[in-house]
């Protein structure tokens, strides 16, 4: 063969080549520093004392380098939400915990059988002291906290402004605090209405939503006045309306809260060491949702960047 037919040759398989390669565009490759993240969602339920075992959770994900994006709280879930957003550090959150005593959150008279309701001062003053930034917006993780509108029965969600006043709203239980008076509503407890609020945690923008349920066995034999009859009335309604909200998450974490009275803060660090074994036996599962959420923002990025 001349030169010349070699040189049509070439160019023949040449122009068969480039017609192939465009045809197949080149792969795309995401490198590891930029695969999208997944955003995970921590929604933490009320249970009065028994939300101890939040702390618990919140310690063993920490631990397991697992990341907290979003934090949702109802009633005692959002007192305990509101302080890890404000440290976020577990150990900083469970020596904090610890110290929080009856005495901090109710007017103590209460637990006698001849006085009224409580005015809702301490624990107002008690987030003030220990969450040192006043507003919603400044917490160093994003944060809501839900409360219900007693007069309409609505949801109402806190998610901006004053911190002290969503946790007073979220844990004001009804027929133990004073409801509060906001922005022309009257609040109450929210767990009234939403005890497990995993949809605020995706409109908030978590991919992944960890819900903590600490309703799910009601069973309380420490009832011994009028305040325990109404925490549990509102814990066996709580778990009721939960049962129906929970499906909604993509992991469950349900710490054993059997044999803890719900205003019971004697069983602190029982209670955490309940959450942290929860949380743990939880684990595999939560890597699992991390990995899928993390193919399927992949594959979203690969479309986005093919796209362009």
């Amino acid at each position: 063969m001349n030169v010349a037919n070699r040189r049509f040759v070439f160019f023949l398989i040449a122009l068969f080549l480039s017609l192939l390669l465009a045809g197949c565009p080149p792969k795309i490759i995401i490198p590891p520093d930029e695969i999208p993240m997944p955003k995970v969602g921590l929604v933490l339920s009320g249970g009065a004392s028994r939300g101890f075992a939040h702390v618990g959770v919140i310690k063993a994900l920490e631990r397991a380098n697992i990341p907290i994006d979003i934090i949702v709280g109802t009633s005692a879930g959002s007192l305990t939400g509101a302080m890890y957003a404000y440290y976020k550090n577990a150990a900083m959150l469970e020596t904090e915990a610890k110290k929080i005593d009856k005495e901090d959150i109710f007017d103590f008279n209460i637990f006698t059988l001849s006085v009224g309701v409580v005015p809702g001062k301490r624990i107002v003053e008690f987030v003030d002291r220990i969450i040192k930034v006043k507003n919603i917006e400044d917490l160093k993780i994003p944060f809501a906290a839900v409360a219900t509108d007693l007069n309409t029965g609505e949801r109402v969600i806190f998610n901006r402004g004053s911190i002290s006043t969503a946790i007073r709203a979220s844990s004001s239980i009804p027929g133990v605090f004073i409801p509060l008076t906001y922005g022309g509503r009257l609040l109450v407890d929210g767990g009234v209405v939403d005890n497990m609020p995993v949809d605020i945690a995706r409109k908030m923008g978590a991919d992944i939503v960890i819900a903590v349920d600490i309703t799910e066995n009601v069973s309380n034999y420490e009832i011994g006045n009028v305040v325990d009859i109404i925490l549990q009335t509102l814990n066996i309604m709580s778990a009721e309306i939960t049962r129906y909200k929970i499906a909604e998450a993509d992991v469950v974490i349900r710490p054993d809260v059997r044999g803890v009275g719900l205003i019971d803060f004697t069983k602190k660090t029982y209670m955490i060491t309940r959450g942290e074994e929860a949380a743990r036996r939880a684990l595999p599962q939560i890597r699992e949702a991390i990995r899928k959420a993390t193919d399927r923002l992949t594959e979203e990025e690969l479309e986005r960047r093919k796209n362009k």
